[in-house]
C-alpha cells in the first residue's frame, strides 16, 4: 500500500475509535494532517477569545517546515498508536 493510501485509510480509521483520544493526541493529529493536506501554515494566529483556534493553530504550525513525506509517516504511525490504544 503507498503511504498515500495509507495515509488516507488512517485519516478514516481514527475517526472510528470506541473512546475519544486525548486532547493532545487530537491537536497532534490535526497538526500532521493539515502539514500533509495544506502544507506550511498559511493563516493568521486566532484572537485571544478563541482558545481551541489557538490551540489548533499552535498544533499546525509546530510542524512548519517538515515535508509531507515525514508528516504522512508521522501522521501514520500516530493513528495506528491511537487505534490501538482505544481500539475501533
Amino acid at each position: 500500500m503507498s503511504n498515500q493510501a495509507e495515509f488516507d485509510k488512517m485519516a478514516e480509521d481514527v475517526k472510528k475509535v470506541k473512546t475519544r483520544p486525548s486532547d493532545q493526541e487530537l491537536l497532534d493529529l490535526y497538526g500532521l494532517y493539515k502539514q500533509v493536506v495544506v502544507g506550511d501554515i498559511n493563516t493568521d494566529r486566532p484572537g485571544m477569545l478563541d482558545m481551541k483556534g489557538k490551540a489548533k493553530w499552535d498544533a499546525w504550525d509546530s510542524r512548519k517546515g517538515m515535508s509531507k513525506d515525514d508528516a504522512m509517516s508521522a501522521y501514520i504511525t500516530l493513528a495506528k498508536e491511537i487505534i490501538g490504544k482505544y481500539g475501533l
